[in-house]
């Protein structure tokens, strides 16, 4: 899974009682395909065994100071140096006090010395803690000498101590900066750039209870956005009601209907350097929904529905886009796919289309995996294999960043 495949993640834990949490994320980081160095603080190993984390990365765990015992003197230059990125999670107030003036007593802040690699620090603490004066004298130099510090999540504490800030953001949550700690280590044309990305279906009603959709998860627009958020980019996500979690990252704008998302899309296109149509917005709705519920009689006939257009919102974004922006629109069709999609990249003016065809096995709504041809303005025709969402939306956003450079 890019960007994690192959590389080498240290993970450092220190002793707070949201270490349970980071086998789970040392779990997700393994999945991804990275080396795991789990680095234990000696205060962490009284809330989680090594054992924990050797089974679940299936590498040796790194305990203590370390310096003393034969064969381990330079084993915090050899960490320091293997690791592609480092995340401390959680990382306690004592750590980040010890971090903040460049302490090396245990083998954790030593690695931290010792290395260049992106570091990603992960507070988690009670909440008058992390509010002392102190701890955030500690975290405005940690961020000041190049540190990338999360804050926290409100939620329930240690010992019935509340719901403050304090509480150490999911694994999934974390996982996610710290794939693009490893993105953004790289030369993404999409840093900081804005990108507007659309997904899922939308909902037209027929009555109080009932409305008119399509069986558009919303699966490759999620996968879009968390990619391009991964990459450094400043991302929107609108999104109709989705089958799957929303993604960590990028700003989500929910709505119901295509109005809705038409208006979304309006405001945000004027200031957008990509915009990215990968939702399934209606076509058509009731012309006159009915205000309350339509019964069902015994010997009554069935309700007519009179139907009107939507708005097309590619089209109604054209006076409105940068002369910059990137445009790329989605095409799902049942038949002469290619020809459909081609059509659709002229009358919109769009710089990439991406076409799939709803019945091939494995490429309509609702799956995991999708196979698609990319075609761009000039006619040129990419088709990809089956890949999952997560790479096509990859190989899209490698295009976007192609003509990101380009221009």
């Amino acid at each position: 899974m890019r960007p994690f495949d192959g590389r080498t993640i240290l993970l450092g834990v220190t002793g707070g009682i949201a270490s349970y949490k980071s086998a789970w994320l040392a779990r997700l980081l393994t999945k991804a395909g990275t080396k795991v160095d789990a680095v234990l603080t000696r205060s962490a190993t009284e809330f989680v065994g090594a054992i924990t984390f050797e089974a679940l990365t299936g590498r040796p765990v790194h305990t203590g100071t370390g310096f003393f015992d034969p064969g381990r003197a330079l084993e915090h230059i050899h960490l320091a140096k293997a690791a592609d990125a480092i995340v401390v999670a959680p990382a306690t107030a004592d750590f980040l006090a010890r971090a903040a003036t460049g302490q090396a007593d245990d083998l954790l802040t030593a690695v931290l010395l010792a290395t260049d690699a992106p570091t990603l620090l992960v507070p988690a603490m009670n909440d008058r803690m992390w509010a002392h004066p102190q701890t955030q004298r500690n975290v405005v130099h940690l961020r000041e000498i190049g540190y990338q510090v999360l804050n926290p999540d409100a939620g329930m504490l240690a010992a019935g101590e509340g719901e403050g800030p304090g509480r150490m953001p999911e694994p999934e949550a974390i996982f996610a900066h710290v794939g693009r700690l490893l993105e953004r280590s790289g030369s993404s044309a999409l840093a900081g750039r804005k990108v507007v990305v659309t997904a899922g279906p939308t909902r037209e009603a027929i009555d109080p209870v009932r409305f008119i959709s399509n069986h558009s998860s919303g699966k490759m627009g999620v996968a879009l956005a968390s990619a391009a958020w991964r990459r450094g980019a400043d991302v929107s996500l609108i999104a109709g009601p989705l089958s799957v979690p929303a993604p960590h990252g990028p700003d989500l704008r929910q709505v119901q209907t295509t109005e809705q998302m038409a208006d979304a899309v309006g405001e945000l296109v004027s200031a957008a350097d990509v915009l990215i149509m990968a939702a399934a917005p209606a076509d058509f709705r009731p012309s006159k929904p009915a205000t309350s519920k339509i019964k069902k009689g015994q010997n009554a006939p069935a309700p007519t529905l009179e139907m009107e257009q939507t708005t097309d919102i590619l089209r109604a974004t054209l006076a409105r886009r940068r002369t910059s922006a990137i445009i790329v629109g989605f095409a799902l069709e049942t038949e002469d796919a290619v020809a459909n999609g081609k059509q659709k990249l002229s009358d919109k003016s769009l710089d990439l289309i991406v076409v799939n065809d709803a019945t091939e096995a494995g490429a309509g709504f609702g799956g995991d995996t999708n196979r698609v041809t990319l075609i761009d303005r000039e006619g040129a025709e990419e088709v990809l294999p089956l890949l999952s969402k997560t790479d096509v939306a990859d190989a899209i956003l490698d295009r976007v960043e192609r003509l990101a450079n380009g221009r």
